[in-house]
């Protein structure tokens, strides 16, 4: 380990918000401000002296905006980039672009002022942009298609035969590093494939774009999810951001959205720890759920309930995740029975339909290289 400083340069036209970032990361004694630029030309100055590790980055400038900033940088020396974006529907939009141009996480733009402290939102900022420099980022260049549209899949996902809704359950957690991942997964599945149910953390507002975005990518139907709904097969359904918890219910057999009120679990709302625990208490077993990258703890937990209750569970492998946080933390739990590979987790949650856990009788085939689940 070592005590060097995290070292972060904020690049936002607004000299509020520039400052109320400021107080509020400095506060944390691990971090340093080695910079603020109210332009994308200042940061560059800043950045021919000195690369920091981690970059907070405005999307709405003048001159160059945030996107095409972060292409010059990206494409060369790439920094992990923290995203501060507005919660109108531009900001919705651009903040999808950002991701496609390498930014490893979105947050809100806060609204308080410096004289109000850190806050719970300033405190969710430390921990994002502690989370992000510890990110893996890659070289991006501007001619290529955005990273998390390519689908690194091993081979053509198979559907499964028939598909009811009410038979089987897929789950899945993200964070930090999320969007690329579910984007890489969802975009492979087939139409025919079980309800897919999804935590991703995201501010309140961004979820039903990241949704729509995905779903015009995608053979299978990715909507932000709605309090009341029905599961449907080939359908996959998006925690809006922000607000309330998604919990399932069984009703008449079908499994059924519902958002509830309560207060953040493990520094998250929605929580896939929550969702989670919804889940081992109604499916019996009957679902296929995994942790993928992002930052602390949330679902490990929620994972190994499932598990108990005869659910199948695996974990992203840390040579594919952003942040290794959330896996890791499931897998040292005990919750997880694999740890897969990004481009394997398609085919490996059509293989899982119909395996129980070890937990509940059956466990998982020997893996194969082909087949991480190790179905015929």
């Amino acid at each position: 380990m070592t005590d060097r400083k995290i070292k972060v340069l904020i690049v936002d036209d607004s000299a509020l918000v520039r400052k109320v970032l400021s107080v509020g990361l400095s506060s944390d004694p691990t971090i340093q401000i080695m910079g603020v630029a109210s332009s994308a030309d200042m940061a560059k100055t800043f950045m021919k002296k000195r690369m920091p590790d981690v970059i907070t980055l405005d999307l709405e400038m003048a001159h160059m905006d945030g996107i095409s900033f972060m292409r010059t940088y990206m494409s060369d020396t790439p920094v992990p980039t923290v995203v501060i974006s507005s919660h109108t529907q531009r900001g919705q939009k651009v903040t999808m672009q950002a991701f496609e141009a390498g930014a490893v996480d979105v947050i809100g733009k806060p609204t308080i002022s410096p004289t109000e402290g850190l806050g719970a939102m300033m405190q969710d900022i430390v921990r994002r942009v502690k989370s992000a420099a510890g990110a893996r980022v890659k070289r991006i260049a501007a001619s290529e298609r955005p990273a998390f549209v390519q689908a690194s899949v091993s081979a053509t996902p198979k559907a499964p035969a028939s598909c009811r809704a009410s038979d089987w359950l897929i789950a899945l957690g993200a964070s930090t590093g999320g969007v690329q991942a579910l984007t890489d997964i969802l975009t492979a599945l087939p139409a025919q494939c079980p309800p897919i149910v999804i935590v991703q953390h995201m501010p309140e507002g961004f979820t039903r774009s990241f949704a729509s975005r995905v779903n015009a990518m995608s053979k299978i139907t990715i909507t932000e999810a709605r309090d009341n709904e029905v599961l449907k097969c080939g359908h996959a359904y998006i925690a809006p951001g922000g607000t309330k918890h998604m919990i399932l219910k069984r009703t008449l057999g079908d499994f059924v959205v519902n958002m509830v009120d309560g207060e953040p679990v493990c520094f998250s709302r929605p929580s896939v720890d929550v969702l989670f625990q919804s889940i081992a208490e109604i499916a019996h077993g009957k679902v296929t759920a995994g942790i993928l990258t992002g930052m602390g703890r949330d679902g490990a937990e929620g994972l190994l309930e499932i598990k108990k209750t005869g659910g199948v569970t695996f974990g992203q492998s840390e040579n594919s995740c952003v942040v290794f946080g959330m896996p890791y933390a499931a897998e040292k739990l005990g919750a997880t029975q694999q740890m897969l590979d990004l481009g394997d987790i398609p085919q490996a949650l059509l293989n899982s339909v119909g395996q129980k856990s070890a937990s509940g009788g059956k466990r998982f085939a020997s893996p194969t290289k082909r087949n991480p689940l190790g179905a015929k």
